[in-house]
């Protein structure tokens, strides 16, 4: 992982390279089903048998219980075994990413007077200890990390943080969980001249929120077209590659690096930007990046322009329903 922005390098991809991922997530949830008792495994393995079950593409991240074990009633050592999960299913910039979402959520609950154990929903789908498919999810406020692994590789997405207050004025946790996620589109919207300017603005007040929401599926023609790579100057073209690499470096890193090879291989042309809202540091906005096989999302609206949201969604992969296809299709299901 490069870059104090915390983007990925562009080599060593496959599914040798996620291996070493795989098996450390193998572990830390072979961790975690020994701390718990045999009611919170049944639980945590609360789900259908087929991982590509369509029950199994219902999320949200608003507040509100979801299937599964809730970290609730969950004592030091198992929630140290969850945290040891999460951070395993990220690179180090993405798990702090996790991480402070749940912390500034701690923050938010302090701030309205509700205080108290952090409520989220863990689901373990398939066996960590067999041969075949197995992944689990972390759902809750603000969070919402599905992760998938076959003997072919891993997928992380849809993946989504979001950050209620965006601004955190005091505590630990002061700044701005997403603040690099703002400032990197903020600053290649801003450098654009008035004709890119004008392509790439597509309305002056934002949406209430992403556009795609929950969907099971997202569909990148939801999204506005924006401005086209090529019609960038070198300058804006960097500054939305680091923005997308920002993004793809929430995931583990070998799996970071195969998402953009596989993007520079499918032609940087492809890719679009477009921003909705002022321009200006405090404003509500919105922005997108579209490409053939992802989309980005991020806005910034709600409570007027201090509630931040940003998804990573991947056309073929989300699910890892495209590993499970092919691990079904070879007859192993």
């Amino acid at each position: 992982m490069g870059g104090s922005d915390g983007t990925a390098a562009a080599a060593g991809t496959g599914p040798a390279g996620t291996a070493a991922t795989a098996a450390h997530m193998r572990e830390a949830a072979r961790a975690l089903l020994s701390v718990l008792a045999p009611e919170q495994v049944r639980e945590l393995r609360a789900g259908p048998a087929r991982l590509d079950a369509p029950e199994l593409r219902e999320w949200k991240y608003v507040p509100g219980p979801r299937p599964g074990l809730s970290t609730e009633e969950l004592d030091g050592d198992q929630r140290a075994a969850v945290d040891a999960l999460l951070a395993a299913a990220h690179s180090a910039h993405g798990g702090r990413l996790a991480a402070g979402a749940i912390e500034v959520e701690r923050h938010r609950r302090e701030l309205v007077g509700r205080p108290g154990p952090d409520r989220y929903w863990l689901r373990l789908l398939g066996d960590p200890d067999g041969e075949g498919p197995w992944g689990w999810r972390m759902n809750g406020h603000h969070l919402a990390v599905h992760v998938l692994i076959t003997p072919a590789g891993l997928r992380v997405t849809p993946h989504f943080v979001g950050s209620e207050p965006a601004l955190v004025t005091s505590g630990p946790r002061a700044g701005r969980l997403l603040g690099p996620e703002e400032d990197l589109a903020r600053e290649l919207v801003t450098d654009l001249d008035t004709a890119a300017r004008g392509t790439a603005v597509y309305a002056a007040e934002p949406p209430d929120d992403i556009l795609t929401r929950a969907d099971p599926f997202a569909d990148p023609d939801l999204l506005p077209p924006g401005l086209p790579y090529g019609a960038m100057a070198p300058a804006q073209r960097a500054l939305l590659e680091r923005l997308v690499r920002r993004y793809l470096a929430r995931a583990p890193e070998a799996y970071a690096r195969e998402c953009w090879s596989d993007t520079v291989a499918g032609g940087l042309e492809r890719l679009s930007f477009a921003w909705a809202g002022g321009l200006a540091p405090g404003d509500r906005h919105y922005y997108c990046v579209r490409a053939p096989d992802f989309l980005i999302e991020y806005d910034n609206t709600q409570d007027d322009g201090n509630h931040a949201h940003s998804v990573w969604r991947h056309t073929r992969h989300d699910w890892g329903l495209d590993l499970l296809r092919a691990h079904y299709e070879s007859g192993h299901g």
